[in-house]
Order: C-alpha cells, then sequence, then structure tokens
C-alpha cells in the first residue's frame, strides 16, 4: 500500500427481492451528501465512479423534486464503490493516523436471482462469480419488504417463509461450486442484518417490533437458513444470523390513494441509512471481539474476520498503531492463544466498551484537536449507541 493516502476498505453486501428497494436505498445514501446544504465537518462522502455517482445522484433528485421512483434494475450485479475522505488539516495527528480513507463497497446481489433458476450455464457461472465477489464482506443486509408485510397482514409467515427459503435455496444451489475449490470457506459474511426496507409504510414500528414479527412468523426458517449458510464456512459458531434487525427507509413516500405510485416524497424523512458506515466499520470489529472472547477461533478464520480490527481499535483508542500491529502480528504468527486473549484482545476490547458520557468526551476532545479520524469512528460509534435508543437497530450483545 501507498504511504499516502492510506485506506482502509469495508465491504457491506445488500440482498432483497426484485422490488424490495435496493436501488432507492443505495441512491438516498449517496444523494443527501451531495446537496449543495449539506455540510459535515468530518468528511466527504465520493463516489469513486464519476457516472456511478451522477446516475445515484439523478435517482435522488428525481425523488427529491419530481416524486419519482428510480427504475428497476432487473439482473444487474452492480459494485457502488464510495470513498470517505477525511477533512485535512495540519494537525500532527494526521501524520499518526493509522488511515487517511475509508473506502465502502456497496454490492447488490440481483433480486432476481432469488426467485428465476438460471437460463444457460454461462449465467450459471455469473451468478456463482458475483456471489464469490461478495465473500469480502463481514456484514450482508438481508432486505425484507414492508409493502410485502402489509400485503400479508396477518398471515406475514406466507411471505417471510418465501423469502427465507428462495434465498436458502439459492445458496444450496450455489454450495457445490462455492466449495468445489478449497472446501468450506474461510472469508464469507459472517454478520446478517435483517433490515425491513420501506420501513416508513409502518410509522408505528420499532426494531423490536420487526424482530418479535421475524421470530413469532419465521424463526425455525431462520434457523433453516442459519444452517444452510453453516453448511458453506469454516468455524460456523463465528456466525450472526437472526441476531441483529434494523429499519430502513430512504424516505417518506405520500401514496396516491389507492394506487402504489408516490405523489409525494419527502427525502429528509430517512430511517436507518446513516447508520450504514458505521456498521460496516463497527461491527466486525465488535462481533469479532464477542466472539474471540467466547471461542477459540483459528487463526485463518480470524484474519480474514474483521481484518481492519487493528487499525480501527487504534484509530478509536488513540493508542499507537504501529505497537498494536506488531502485537497482532506476533500472537497470530506464534498462534499463542492464551498470550492473545491476556495481551492483545484487551486492546481490542477497550474499543468496543468505549461508550456513554465518556465516550463523548473523547468525540468532543477528537473533534477539537483535528483528529479526523478518531472523531469520524466515535462519532460512527455514537450514532450506533444513539440508534439502539431510538430503537432503529438492534444487535446482538
Amino acid at each position: 500500500m501507498a504511504k499516502y493516502p492510506r485506506v482502509r476498505e469495508q465491504n457491506i453486501a445488500v440482498f432483497g427481492e426484485a422490488g424490495s428497494g435496493k436501488t432507492v436505498l443505495v441512491s438516498s445514501f449517496y444523494g443527501p451528501t451531495q446537496e449543495g446544504s449539506y455540510v459535515n465537518d468530518l468528511w466527504d462522502l465520493v463516489a469513486r465512479q464519476t457516472g456511478q455517482g451522477h446516475r445515484l445522484y439523478q435517482n435522488f433528485l428525481g425523488m427529491r423534486d419530481s416524486g419519482t421512483v428510480p427504475m428497476q434494475t432487473r439482473f444487474a450485479n452492480t459494485t457502488y464503490e464510495f470513498s470517505v475522505k477525511l477533512k485535512a488539516g495540519d494537525e500532527p495527528e494526521g501524520k499518526k493516523r493509522p488511515f487517511d480513507e475509508l473506502r465502502l463497497a456497496w454490492h447488490d446481489y440481483p433480486g432476481e436471482w432469488f426467485t428465476d433458476d438460471p437460463s444457460s450455464l454461462e449465467e450459471r457461472n455469473r451468478r456463482t462469480d458475483t456471489f464469490i465477489s461478495l465473500l469480502r464482506s463481514d456484514v450482508a443486509l438481508l432486505l425484507v419488504d414492508g409493502q410485502k408485510l402489509l400485503d400479508y397482514a396477518g398471515e406475514e409467515e406466507r411471505y417471510l417463509k418465501s423469502l427465507l427459503g428462495n434465498f436458502r435455496q439459492n445458496l444450496l444451489r450455489l454450495k457445490d461450486d462455492l466449495l468445489a475449490e478449497n472446501g468450506p470457506l474461510v472469508e464469507f459474511p459472517r454478520i446478517w442484518i435483517l433490515a425491513l426496507s420501506k420501513a416508513d409504510l409502518v410509522p408505528h414500528w420499532d426494531v423490536s417490533t420487526f424482530r418479535d414479527l421475524v421470530i413469532l412468523k419465521a424463526s425455525e426458517d431462520l434457523e433453516r437458513l442459519r444452517g444452510a449458510i453453516a453448511q458453506l464456512i469454516e468455524t460456523p459458531e463465528a456466525l450472526s444470523i437472526g441476531e441483529d434487525f434494523i429499519l430502513l427507509s430512504s424516505a417518506k413516500f405520500e401514496l396516491k390513494l389507492g394506487g402504489l405510485e408516490p405523489v409525494e416524497i419527502d427525502v429528509s424523512q430517512r430511517v436507518g441509512l446513516d447508520l450504514i458506515l458505521p456498521i460496516a466499520s463497527l461491527l466486525p470489529l465488535e462481533r469479532r471481539v464477542l466472539w474471540e472472547q467466547r471461542m477459540a477461533i483459528p487463526r485463518k478464520v480470524v484474519d480474514s474476520l474483521a481484518d481492519g480490527a487493528d487499525v480501527i481499535a487504534a484509530a478509536l483508542t488513540g493508542a499507537k498503531f504501529v505497537n498494536i500491529e506488531k502485537l497482532l502480528k506476533q500472537f497470530i504468527k506464534a498462534d499463542k492463544r492464551a498470550e492473545f486473549v491476556a495481551k492483545a484482545l484487551p486492546m481490542l476490547a477497550a474499543a468496543v466498551a468505549m461508550a456513554g458520557p465518556k465516550l463523548r468526551e473523547i468525540n468532543e476532545e477528537a473533534r477539537a484537536h483535528n483528529d479526523y479520524l478518531r472523531a469520524m469512528l466515535t462519532q460512527f460509534k455514537l450514532d450506533l449507541d444513539q440508534g439502539e435508543s431510538d430503537k432503529v437497530i438492534r444487535t446482538q450483545k
């Protein structure tokens, strides 16, 4: 890696059936950050592909100014690449910080592939190749369509069983291809968050309402999906599915009476999208600490699980990254579990444990000293904590 800028990349995979709102979500994630009125004193969000950024912003402007929803992208597997560029400054902390730029790769898996069989061997291979490209992700979002839940009101299990069953079958169809070369996968999304898309359609729900509905109506189907994923990976104990939930809404949609077409879209009323960057950045670190406290994870799995934990932890706590990096590498090479638990794991756990007034104090101090990286990451953590308080997100504890 070149010395400057020093880059940390996080990946998130988004799965949802056709019409579940994936294109609208990513457009509303990016679009508001490009408005002239948008102000962020810590970082700028930039699309790494100019044309892609223009299309997403065009989608957003269509919703904001004309009340038009982006057209569905059928059979298109797209990776949206964003850079979170920290503000520049003359502060001495800038030269010492572990990285200067956070990149987010948002992988969009075609919704039609959930329900339609491949029409040819070429398409089957394309599906496999696309799925393999998602394996760098620590976090996956599985979208549950709020409109479908309303359509099936009173018998929501019919929709949920279909959704989870189709996804499980899709994984099983890919199983032989995914395992053909090296057997169980070491690198694979380990955190699967169930996300209620179009949450604006059920404004009286909080994340616990959503979670309770899924558990009540489809707990067995969730467990079968977990079992299918467990067949694909090494160390299936390090896997979260059905334990994390979030509400997502791109805007407040006012629909025409008796129809599905919007008459007005209020893009200022978004839910959950500001948590995407915090989730991608911090949740893998938190889950890695949790799992390593509970079980002995093989080193090769740890290497792929939240592999940026060292730099994230160093940036959060203000510790010297070089010291943390050397310590982790020493234990990984020697595979000394006891020493790792005694010396290195507490450093990672300290970053995870930051909360409450102390976390806010650290954030304010970082802002005052123009330590943009630490300020950004502590703000991400504050945002996650606020999301929990507002009952927008619920994570495993």
